[in-house]
């Protein structure tokens, strides 16, 4: 199923520009509008965010010691970056959710998971509690058995060829 052969009116029926109701369809109308406006502008983050990575670079490399790092300038660093490819697997889920007929919640999911391995990495673990170390800990368990159990439906519901796959540990070798 590709882009050009479907047509927008029928990519998303929650949001169908072909519904009885005309006030419904012209609000649909512009709910699409409203979500390519977004696209436009997480664009404009990620390339602020590049300048950002740049800037930080460039700051944490031309302070005394000149051209070294220490640990937490390295994490900053790190988080510079994680933010911006968080800002691009935002833009990729709203490309997807404009250009598809499917919510693509593996994706979502792994978003989510890049946006707390952030925070995990970021972390000052002298300035944070235990009970918020375990609650993040909760949460990257939740999305990690949800990511893993949105794969293992996908796979099984792609019919017996997938089934078969998983059974046999010899289809696993060519992956």
């Amino acid at each position: 199923m590709s882009e050009g052969k479907q047509s927008d009116g029928n990519i998303h029926e929650e949001l169908s520009v072909e519904h009885h109701d005309p006030l419904i369809r012209s609000l649909h109308f512009l709910i699409r509008i409203c979500v390519k406006f977004l696209a436009i502008l997480m664009v404009l983050v990620i390339i602020m965010g590049v300048v950002d990575v740049c800037y930080v670079l460039y700051a944490r490399l031309s302070a005394p010691p000149v051209l070294l790092l220490n640990v937490g300038d390295i994490f900053k660093i790190f988080g510079a970056f994680m933010v911006v490819l968080i800002a691009i697997e935002i833009f990729i889920n709203i490309r997807l959710y404009l250009g598809s007929s499917t919510l693509p919640i593996k994706l979502v999911i792994g978003t989510a998971l890049m946006a707390i391995a952030r925070k995990v990495i970021v972390l000052d673990l002298q300035n944070t509690t235990s009970i918020y170390v375990f609650a993040i800990a909760a949460v990257v368990l939740a999305l990690g058995i949800a990511y893993w159990l949105v794969g293992r439906t996908r796979q099984t519901s792609t019919g017996e060829e997938s089934l078969q796959a998983t059974d046999n540990p010899a289809a696993h070798r060519g992956h």
